[in-house]
């Protein structure tokens, strides 16, 4: 089949990521596909118009035009000026954690669109592929987050992560050991940072004991964590669970016990965030405010503050499932037990279990419906 793929510019704010590279415009054409894409769609990333018009796009000149497709291809989830560009049998290929969402959950199913959300995609081990590259970034971005709000200027206590010799280094405490949090601990103990972190799952903590011999593992209860959290200058929560709300995990009580100045990252408030002193989302225009005395950042796109680095990692990994999508449509589902995880709105139903408890809507089961 012969797919119309449409490529948008990001429209939320300081989003400079985009959905396909030259690269992926030039697979997808070579395989006979048509793609349009929006002006100045990748600029934010470095991507040229003429780049994409050399790998076989062409150009639209608005988002109304990119979004007259078969396909759309985006990153972050739709936003609600763009519900109107909707429409029947319409496939969908983005980030949406829809459990946060419930207003674009019922705009999808009303104009009966088929949505592929990247970050429920799994594999039989259980992994996120598509999700795993955004989480590197944004576990990485944490730590040089709270090396930046740690200065006095931006209302930090003024303490540098590594210390020197002779002082104190900063005591990073991550909850959290899958891909978010091991990339944030990788990082900050790279920095010279004191790191600490946190999870259920013993396998994981032996991995980087055995590994990481400077980094102090604990298991994840409430009485550890509200122990550990005490001594934090910066805690990073990177706790999700596929498809619905993320836990409460850090609770209020523990963060009011940090020191005036520390930092507070929750990196999954995309997914409504685990951290339960957070009560808004910020945008990278204004990305802290303090309670408690703590700083909290709780940026939902922070992978867009890197875009040229965020694009290559995330579409590295989308392409495969791209082209298959492309090339088959939502059948493509399917046939791919991984890639119909992904799938969570489809003929005005929502088929993704996850989603619907965590908003109180009617799931269906995918199968009855192909």
């Amino acid at each position: 089949m012969r797919m119309v793929i449409g490529l948008p510019k990001e429209i939320k704010n300081h989003e400079n990521r985009v959905g396909l590279t030259p690269a992926n415009v030039l697979m997808l054409t070579q395989a006979g596909h048509s793609v349009r894409v929006q002006s100045s769609a990748g600029e934010g990333s470095g991507f040229s118009d003429e780049e994409y018009v050399a790998s076989g796009a062409t150009i639209v000149a608005d988002g109304a035009s990119a979004w007259d497709a078969q396909m759309v291809v985006k990153v972050k989830e739709p936003q609600p000026s763009e519900y109107g560009y909707f429409k029947e049998g319409m496939l969908l290929y983005t980030y949406l954690h829809l459990a946060a969402e419930p207003a674009l959950t019922k705009a999808l199913m009303e104009k009966g669109v088929s949505a592929v959300a990247y970050e429920t995609v799994q594999l039989s081990d259980r992994s996120l592929p598509l999700l795993a590259p955004m989480s590197e970034v944004a576990g990485r971005r944490a730590v040089n987050v709270a090396s930046t709000f740690l200065e006095k200027h931006h209302g930090g206590k003024g303490i540098l992560l590594s210390g020197v010799p002779g002082t104190a280094r900063a005591h990073v405490v991550i909850v959290g050991a899958g891909v978010a949090g091991l990339s944030a601990a990788r990082m900050a103990y790279g920095l010279g940072a004191r790191v600490t972190i946190l999870d259920v799952n013993l396998t994981r903590l032996r991995y980087i004991d055995d590994t990481y011999h400077d980094i102090q593992t604990l298991y994840s209860n409430e009485y550890n964590l509200a122990e550990v959290v005490k001594s934090a200058d910066v805690l990073i929560s990177t706790i999700l669970i596929p498809g619905t709300k993320a836990p409460k995990i850090v609770k209020e009580y523990m963060v009011a016990s940090m020191s005036k100045g520390s930092i507070v990252i929750d990196v999954a408030i995309d997914q409504g965030g685990s951290v339960e002193s957070i009560d808004r989302i910020t945008s990278h225009d204004n990305p802290v405010y303090e309670k408690h005395g703590v700083l909290h950042y709780s940026v939902a796109n922070m992978p867009g503050a890197t875009p040229r680095t965020s694009t290559f990692a995330l579409t590295n990994a989308t392409s495969a499932y791209l082209l298959a999508l492309a090339n088959h449509g939502v059948l493509a589902c399917k046939e791919n037990p991984a890639l119909l995880l992904g799938l969570n709105t489809h003929k005005g139903k929502l088929t993704y279990k996850a989603v619907a408890d965590a908003l109180g809507m009617t799931y269906t089961e995918i199968s009855s419906l192909f």
